[in-house]
């Protein structure tokens, strides 16, 4: 059943599910496909978290940028069904535009080392030891080995090389050179596999897909539900608040904001001085700003490339990535093909990543001409690829670290989940509160749809393990 916020659920749950995100759609429907009766909460008005649209004057707008690897296909079609994992097909051309370097991929291995070989200058051989690395790596290796110490191992001086292999998977995890190799060396080995793959159709009915298949399940979902409280005692979890009511289940799974929940949802007072002071000392990862630009019904753009990643930065920088300057950013575009559905529509979403504190306590003036300022940003670069297009823009918004805040309810607003260390906190949850467990994005590896969303089935192993003990 679909319920709004001013039903008053009666019923018992084995397990109640707190937001709707990827990792809390996957974990709902498999719990439920395996015989679990399950409620899933949504404070939004609609499903999806961070994978989510909307509309302005007669556009559709997937907020952010919904690239993922290959295993987003496998994922889907084990777990959703195989109409959404057909649906899943690869981009065509990823650009690179920067004072150090122009060129174009389809953004997988072989290429990567051809490119490497060829454009770079690197041996083979060092090319190739390079990627094994990244393909050994697991959740157990040495985290004292960086970033900043894997590209200097095979790429001494090379900053260019670093842009090349960094900076697309600072706007998919948030990475920095100082956070641990394997954060960045499982994620791109992921893309690596088989390049970049989006959603053909739009992120509202692939999101619209799972519903329907949530509710053939027998998941129950209830939206504008805001959690106030997820209900302890004796150390165990016994159900959720909402709007002053409870809701009693067996298990809970939480998908949001993981200090949200430790520290708010269920309170210091359930949690051991050293679990609370670990969840404390979690750092978020950064947040991120868009742009959304329709393009006037009837105008048409050349093929420009599916993604591109500009910048006028002279070299990589973690720090330029994240200035209200605007150095780097990029380009997301949206051909007719990828909303058949919607008939000769274009779209283009400008992405750049952000520092929540450059954004809050602003004045409301000092707020608008900040938005204005990263608006015109985009427009300048967008036309400077493109000369007269902005003629043909008749749509122009933004979205920043504070809208995020506001719509998804996490802490800073922070895209990319946390570092490292949350995926600890994450995964032992449920040792310092039984019955109480999360997914979502946590540790920068699991974070973008297929990183949450295969964190989400590992969950629904541990609560089913937990609800037949």
């Amino acid at each position: 059943m679909f319920y709004h916020c001013d039903t008053k659920v009666e019923k018992k749950y084995d397990v109640i599910v707190i937001g709707s995100g990827l990792a809390g759609m996957t974990a709902a429907n498999k719990l439920a496909r395996d015989g679990r009766s399950v409620l899933l909460l949504e404070a939004h008005a609609k499903l999806g978290g961070y994978a989510t649209w909307f509309h302005r004057q007669d556009h559709v707008f997937d907020v952010s940028l919904h690239g993922f690897p290959f295993g987003m296909k496998k994922t889907c079609k084990k777990y959703w069904s195989r109409e959404i994992a057909d649906s899943i097909v690869p981009l065509d051309e990823v650009r690179f535009i920067n004072p150090q370097f122009e060129l174009s991929t389809k953004y997988d291995k072989v290429d990567f080392i051809k490119i490497l070989n060829e454009k770079f200058g690197v041996t083979l051989e060092t090319a190739q030891s390079f990627f094994d690395e990244l393909e050994g790596m697991n959740f157990f290796d040495d985290r004292a080995i960086l970033n900043r110490d894997l590209f200097e191992k095979y790429f001494p001086g090379r900053n260019d090389i670093v842009r090349l292999l960094m900076e697309p998977i600072v706007y998919a995890n948030g990475s920095t050179l100082e956070d641990e190799a394997i954060t960045y060396g499982i994620v791109f080995s992921n893309f690596m596999s088989k390049g970049v793959y989006v959603y053909k159709g739009g992120t509202d009915q692939m999101i619209k897909k799972m519903q329907k298949i949530m509710l053939d399940n027998s998941v129950d979902i209830l939206v504008r539900a805001l959690v106030d409280k997820v209900i302890v005692e004796n150390g165990v979890v016994k159900g959720v608040i909402v709007d002053g009511h409870p809701i009693y289940s067996d298990a809970v799974l939480s998908n949001g904001n993981i200090k949200t929940t430790v520290l708010d949802m269920v309170g210091e007072n359930h949690l051991s001085e050293d679990f609370k002071k670990k969840t404390e000392g979690v750092r978020l990862n950064t947040s991120s700003c868009q742009v959304y630009m329709g393009i006037r019904k009837g105008e048409k753009i050349d093929f420009m490339g599916d993604l591109i990643f500009y910048s006028d930065s002279e070299k990589f920088s973690s720090d330029e990535l994240l200035s209200p300057e605007i150095h780097s950013q990029t380009f997301s575009v949206y051909y007719p093909d990828m909303r058949p559905h919607r008939g000769d529509r274009y779209t283009i979403v400008s992405s750049s990543n952000a520092r929540f504190e450059d954004w809050e306590n602003l004045t409301e003036d000092a707020y608008l001409d900040k938005k204005k300022f990263l608006e015109k940003r985009a427009l300048d670069v967008i036309e400077k690829l493109v000369p007269g297009i902005t003629e043909k823009i008749d749509f122009i918004e933004s979205a920043t670290p504070t809208t995020f805040k506001r719509y998804a309810h996490h802490q800073k607003g922070s895209s990319f989940g946390t570092k490292f260390e949350g995926l600890d906190v994450s995964m032992n949850l449920h040792k310092e509160v039984k019955g109480l467990f999360h997914a979502g994005s946590v540790g920068i590896i699991m974070s973008g749809w297929l990183g949450t969303a295969n964190y989400g089935i590992i969950q629904s192993h541990e609560i089913s393990n937990y609800l037949d003990k």
